[in-house]
């Protein structure tokens, strides 16, 4: 059976990225989904000082495990000051420096979401830009508008929204 991971970009404890991704991960019930939540993964702030001196967290080398086990990624970034969230980058920079090819060309779905009327376009287009770098086979990027007007009691409420996401994952299917 294929695993997929799911991953809200964000620490928050009520992080609607989280919600959203999470969400997209219940389109795959034939597929072992794990949704990863960044809490699970502390890590000091990178520095290459750190690095060269006490080499890599323990969390990193798990995280990087458990991307190197999964056969797609779901993910939903959050979106501060147009960028990603601090957590996020410090995860990210973490393990780029463990496997530089951090996505090691397995789909993905990329996604970001807000409560404004852009939904995270600022970082969505940020990382639509450089995963590729990290080897990312992007199938779909969705930038979900409102979060909480679009997304109510546990589903999307917004047909055209809808529509979106189940294209989206019909894509990602094909892909795996």
């Amino acid at each position: 059976m294929k695993t997929l991971l799911t991953i809200g970009g964000s620490t928050s404890k009520t992080s609607i990225n989280k919600k959203l991704a999470e969400h997209v991960g219940l389109y795959f019930s034939e597929y072992n989904v794990i949704n990863i939540d960044l809490n699970d993964f502390e890590m000091p702030v990178f520095s290459v000082d750190l690095e060269a001196s006490k080499g890599f967290p323990e969390s990193a080398k798990k995280l990087n495990e458990i991307i190197g086990n999964a056969d797609g990624f779901i993910i939903s970034l959050a979106e501060h000051n147009g960028a990603y969230s601090p957590a996020f980058k410090n995860v990210f920079d973490w393990l780029s420096r463990i496997e530089a090819k951090v996505w090691r060309s397995k789909p993905m779905l990329l996604m970001a979401t807000s409560p404004g009327a852009r939904g995270g376009a600022s970082v969505l287009e940020i990382a639509k830009n450089r995963f590729p770098f990290h080897n990312a086979q992007i199938i779909g990027t969705l930038a979900f508008p409102s979060f909480n007007d679009n997304f109510k009691n546990g589903e999307i409420v917004h047909n055209s929204l809808k529509k979106n996401i189940d294209t989206l994952v019909k894509e990602f299917k094909i892909s795996l």
